[in-house]
């Protein structure tokens, strides 16, 4: 079963976690163990306000992605620029159109 995650935060500094984000992807083209996809979101109502929706084949999958030592660097590189805490979702895919 896909299974999706979602990250929800706030920055001031999206430029600086653009930069991150950006080598992170041109040093690890291969994004990991049963990765799909990513979109990252900004909101429009919400100033600084953004969400990352990540896509992966299974649950099981995904885990194993957020255990491999860069992606969990990269996540506290991401997070040290971040204005709090992240919100998580963790969610099983049950219909796509």
């Amino acid at each position: 079963m896909k299974f999706v995650q979602t990250i929800a935060w706030n920055t001031s500094r999206a430029d600086e976690m653009k930069a991150v984000a950006d080598r992170f992807q041109a040093e690890h083209p291969d994004m990991g163990p049963g990765f799909i996809g990513l979109k990252m979101l900004k909101d429009r109502d919400r100033e600084n306000s953004y969400l990352v929706v990540a896509e992966f084949e299974s649950y099981e999958l995904a885990m194993q992605n957020s255990a491999r030592p860069e992606v969990d660097s990269f996540n506290k590189e991401m997070m040290a620029l971040a204005d709090g805490p992240p919100t998580f979702g963790n969610y099983d895919v049950i219909d796509e159109s």
